[in-house]
């Protein structure tokens, strides 16, 4: 019989809760906890928003796995309840030699007010670009902006979405449709997967705590937790570790081969994405090899797109003709998007989360 305990304890009602949750289960598991908090930005209710750091294990082990969650904000509830379960059930049973840094809401701005973005509204998942070089271009988002963002949200705005998307895949394929929609933008601040201008606050903590839990690191793992793409429920696997590398090959046999290669996410081609997390990382470990993934828990699939648009209408159409009652139900459907409500999800999170979490610490420490 498992002696996990179930998954209300982990899962939390917010970001307050989830910090909470997270800060404590450090402190049973002796973590050495570190704290970023955001200079300016606050919570909904004018709380502190911070970055928090937990490291298990000796700062000198030479394999390191790092493992974060809320890089996409509303997302972090899932990766934080999986680092609380991991804390509570797992952490004093670390292989020789490893040791673990877990970044609780690296967006703590997304997080507290249930968005995917940052304070700017920045997909920090495609800002760790280099901002000092002409911006990656994606020219055919302009063509959609409008149309997937409309004014007003409704059947009429949406069935013309639904049209205008149509056309384009008609015209270019389905392929060349999801690349536009989800590979980032760096021309349209209230758009989708807007990349920003600039480093976000986020961007320049993550290397100050890369350079200081990591300094000694060797070898590094690495999880980012998400959801939305996959089948409900169940993990999917984005591994940017050049395609045929011996990297790849370390992540196929930490996790399976069936899960890292030729991933298909909707079943469709990968799309170019720019500016991820992963390769940030990867820059600020200065060449040292680095194995992992972005895992996502599935949620509606192909869907889930609608919901991504539904958050930016949210935060930028919204507030010009407000509507209480219609607006807090589209924010309930929003959360149920990303982190759904269903027992079934969660449990099915927190206990896949721990065997990828114990699957990545057995290949950092086998890793030849």
């Amino acid at each position: 019989m498992s002696t996990e305990l179930d998954y209300w304890h982990y899962f939390a009602t917010g970001y307050v809760a989830a910090r909470e949750r997270f800060r404590e289960a450090a402190s049973r598991a002796e973590a050495e906890q570190t704290t970023h908090a955001h200079p300016t930005a606050r919570g909904p209710g004018g709380e502190v928003l911070s970055i928090d750091v937990a490291r298990i294990g000796a700062a000198s082990a030479p394999r390191q796995l790092l493992a974060i969650s809320g890089t996409h904000g509303l997302e972090g509830a899932a990766g934080s309840a999986v680092q609380v379960a991991w804390l509570a059930t797992a952490a004093r049973q670390l292989p020789a030699g490893v040791a673990v840094t877990l970044i609780h809401g690296l967006n703590p701005y997304g997080f507290a007010h249930a968005t995917r973005t940052t304070e700017n509204n920045v997909d920090l998942n495609r800002n760790f670009v280099d901002h000092d070089a002409p911006y990656p271009g994606n020219a055919d988002y302009a063509e959609l902006h409008e149309r997937l963002i409309p004014g007003q949200w409704d059947r009429d705005a949406l069935a013309d979405a639904v049209l205008a998307t149509e056309a384009f895949r008609d015209r270019h394929g389905a392929d060349a449709l999801f690349n536009v929609l989800a590979s980032g933008q760096y021309t349209h601040p209230e758009g989708l997967v807007y990349g920003g201008s600039g480093r976000e606050w986020s961007n320049r903590v993550l290397q100050q705590i890369v350079d200081a839990q990591l300094a000694q690191a060797e070898r590094v793992g690495f999880i980012d937790w998400h959801t939305g793409i996959g089948d409900y429920a169940e993990p999917f696997f984005l591994c940017f570790n050049e395609e045929g590398s011996a990297l790849q090959r370390e992540a196929a046999r930490w996790w399976g081969g069936d899960r890292i290669l030729r991933q298909r996410p909707h079943g469709l081609a990968r799309p170019n994405y720019q500016g991820l997390v992963f390769n940030g990382v990867e820059r600020f470990l200065g060449g040292r090899p680095m194995v992992g993934a972005v895992v996502e828990f599935g949620t509606r699939g192909p869907n889930t797109s609608l919901s991504t648009r539904l958050d930016q209408w949210l935060r930028f159409k919204a507030p010009l003709a407000p509507d209480a009652q219609r607006d807090a139900l589209l924010r309930d459907d929003l959360r149920d998007a990303f982190v759904p409500y269903s027992a079934v999800w969660r449990r099915s999170v927190v206990r896949h989360g721990l065997q990828i979490t114990a699957q990545a610490l057995d290949g950092l420490a086998g890793w030849q």
